[in-house]
């Protein structure tokens, strides 16, 4: 799930610009002076949108009031609305300096650090210690009690949460936005038949809204509330009452339980004009599980338009491409990834595995080093680096490389493996047999190793164990060419009535694809999304 920005009650604004300017005790000292009429000329102007003016007209205001704490709050909204969170931090601080009670500019700025929670580590504990310091000195304040609630929901303070909530006015607790937060806060606590009694009565409400199921959906993740996160998702659904937001979330929702086809159709009914990125990679991560590359890549097409400097798409779009055999294009989008992200180990590995199966195979190995630079720990890259180096022909550098991990768990598969078919290729056929067995032994699902293994096995007479080592082979890799091939070739050897069905089997693959080596791509698993 995503996290939500924060709610806040419908009756006040985000970043109040209005509700804390010329409240009684709060502004008084403005009052009959030359201030107020800068402060009504500056609101007039943040009503038009006039940001920019009303930034001179402050700045000019401040320089002859400097300690005038509503121009402060005035520019802290200025500078929130601009996006400077550090800045607009500044001012409504200075504010509350220069008057500690300016309730105003404290609920503007608990509402900038929660609207910042992403930029500032401390933003939700400076954000609770705000709206503690209003309930200091007006213990009834009802968005500083709810957004305590909040604050301590998120933190997963629940009997703080619901403590806050009871200390709201009784038609307050009843809101959708304080049902929502009480809701998840009994489901936390596994007061399960309460926090369902609360489901019902919030999902009913006449004022629901999405917003106030996004609300909680964190807390309900967190503490793995599936069926009351799916509960409400569909409950708004099911009132009409959903946002392109909620259905993304619905639709994540079923991603993580597995239900890639519903998950697909969510998505899709959460695209909008104009459709954003982070929806799109959605919809292809979960295209890419169902196994439709070709969807996938629509959807990656589309987000690359939108943002061609995305490296994120660039490497998803181009690992998909291998997988379809569409080396040209995967190249070129790799290298693009690459060339965004230069130091970025998976995007080189990539492009390195994938250059390694073109005309030039050695234009691939600088990218393969550098791997192993970006990740000395991982023995997987030096694995992968005695496999290009095998495949470049360079098998001295390549036994260095394979020989220093073989004992490794996550090396002894592969570099057994690349060992093993260097044996046979110097005509040791006793050690390599011995390599390919151990390569076996460490990974049974390792189909390359088996087709070693049955070829192997056949050279010794072994037909039985040969068949067993390429059948297993050609049921974990239907398509691979190899496989076949060999299982072919043991068929016709031994006259079995199988030779003409494998042999129709084997055309149909040759139609689709040619050979490649494509072991190196697999000793590093890589996830695209």
């Amino acid at each position: 799930m995503r996290h939500c920005p924060p709610l806040f009650f419908r009756f006040c604004r985000r970043l109040s610009i209005f509700a804390c300017l010329l409240l009684p005790g709060e502004a008084s000292t403005i009052a009959d002076t030359p201030v107020e009429e800068r402060l009504q000329q500056i609101q007039k102007l943040l009503r038009q949108g006039s940001w920019e003016d009303a930034r001179k007209q402050l700045a000019d205001a401040l320089s002859k009031f400097p300690r005038e704490a509503s121009l402060y709050n005035f520019m802290g909204v200025v500078e929130a609305q601009a996006g400077n969170y550090p800045s607009a931090e500044a001012c409504f601080s200075r504010a509350l300096e220069l008057s500690p009670r300016f309730t105003g500019a404290a609920v503007n700025l608990g509402r900038l650090y929660q609207e910042n929670l992403a930029k500032d580590a401390k933003a939700r504990v400076k954000a609770f210690q705000v709206y503690q310091r209003v309930l200091a000195y007006e213990p009834s304040h009802a968005e500083a009690l709810f957004q305590s609630a909040v604050l301590s929901l998120q933190q997963g303070q629940y009997r703080a949460a619901l403590a806050a909530l009871t200390r709201l006015p009784a038609e307050v607790q009843e809101r959708p936005q304080s049902l929502a937060v009480r809701c998840a806060s009994l489901a936390a606590l596994d007061r399960t038949g309460e926090a369902e009694k609360a489901a019902e009565v919030l999902l009913a409400h006449p004022d629901l809204t999405a917003a106030d199921v996004l609300l909680v959906l964190p807390a309900l993740e967190e503490k793995m509330k599936r069926e009351l996160e799916e509960r409400l998702l569909e409950g708004l659904t099911s009132r009409s009452l959903h946002t392109p937001e909620s259905l993304r979330e619905l639709g994540l929702f079923h991603e993580q339980q597995g239900q890639l086809d519903r998950a697909r159709q969510t998505l899709e009914g959460a695209v909008t004009s104009p459709v954003s990125v982070p929806l799109l990679l959605d919809l292809a991560r979960v295209a890419y599980k169902s196994k439709d590359l070709k969807g996938t890549l629509g959807y990656l097409a589309h987000a690359r338009d939108l943002e061609p400097e995305n490296f994120g798409v660039r490497f998803f779009f181009g690992i998909v491409c291998v997988e379809l055999d569409l080396l040209i294009d995967a190249t070129k989008s790799l290298k693009e990834a690459e060339a965004l992200s230069p130091e970025n180990p998976y995007a080189n590995y990539a492009l390195g595995s994938v250059l390694m199966q073109s005309s030039e195979p050695r234009s691939g190995l600088p990218y393969v080093q550098k791997y192993c630079r970006l990740r000395p720990k991982d023995p997987r890259g030096r694995l992968a680096l005695g496999a290009a180096y095998f495949q470049v022909g360079e098998h001295a550098l390549a036994q260095k490389e394979l020989e220093a991990v073989v004992a490794l768990p996550e090396a002894a598969a592969g570099a057994n493996y690349f060992l093993g078919r260097m044996a046979k290729l110097q005509g040791n056929q006793e050690e390599a047999y011995r390599l390919i067995r151990l390569s076996v032994k460490a990974n049974p699902d390792f189909a390359d190793a088996l087709v070693e293994l049955g070829q192997l096995e056949m050279r010794q007479k072994n037909n039985a164990a040969a068949e067993k080592a390429l059948q297993r082979a050609v049921a974990l890799e239907p398509d691979s060419f190899k496989a076949n091939m060999h299982l072919l070739r043991l068929y016709q050897a031994t006259h079995d009535s199988r030779a003409d069905a494998q042999q129709r089997r084997f055309d149909e693959i040759s139609k689709k694809r040619a050979e490649k080596e494509t072991s190196l791509l697999r000793t590093i698993e890589v996830r695209p999304y």
